[in-house]
């Protein structure tokens, strides 16, 4: 669900306001027609987009690791012919840029993953395994003396970090979007080099 300039479409509204309701109250806790409710037409009338509530939450789970992959491969591309520090400063800001605006699909993640079909989680499972190993080559060409599990379990951890920020849901817990996204980038930078260090 990346961010858009353009009106989302009825579809993108649905998963929005579905993985928002999803987050809140848990996917058992939500029925259709408060869906419906959210994007002004009847539960009945989601049947025209989606299958049910299963249909939407793959969409969701699949959709945002498909999406990671592919705004990470594309901030590879634009970085070609840059040094590894550019494009790890690249990578982290398209995360960011998530963790940030995306916040419910990180609680969705992190709780109803189980419940998709298993060829649905398989391909999320998938998916971000090739996101995770775009960062490892990467994170291992700016600190080549870091051993590939040391490098992969870095990555892992400044994933945990950046995808923290849902639990910061206190007014204030965050110092506005521009001073979040500085200090999470600090600090997965810091993570990095840290782990990098002889």
């Amino acid at each position: 669900m990346a961010t858009r300039t353009d009106a989302p479409t009825r579809r993108e509204q649905i998963l929005r306001e579905a993985a928002r309701l999803f987050a809140e109250r848990g996917f058992h806790g939500v029925g259709v027609d408060e869906i419906g409710a959210a994007v002004g037409i009847s539960g009945p009338g989601l049947y025209r987009h989606f299958a049910g509530k299963d249909a939407m939450l793959a969409e969701l789970l699949v959709g945002i690791s498909g999406s990671l992959l592919t705004g990470a491969k594309q901030r590879l591309k634009e970085a070609d012919g840059e040094g590894p520090e550019t494009v790890l400063d690249s990578l982290i800001e398209g995360h960011i840029d998530f963790a940030l605006d995306d916040r419910p699909l990180i609680t969705l993640h992190d709780r109803e993953l189980d419940r998709l079909r298993d060829t649905d989680r398989k391909l999320v499972r998938q998916l971000q395994r090739q996101y995770v190993e775009l960062w490892v080559g990467v994170v291992r060409e700016l600190y080549p003396e870091l051993a590939e599990p040391a490098a992969r379990s870095a990555v892992h951890s400044v994933f945990g970090l950046l995808n923290s920020t849902p639990h910061l849901t206190r007014p204030g817990s965050l110092p506005g979007r521009a001073g979040a996204a500085e200090l999470l980038h600090r600090m997965a930078r810091g993570a990095f080099a840290a782990a990098g260090a002889p």
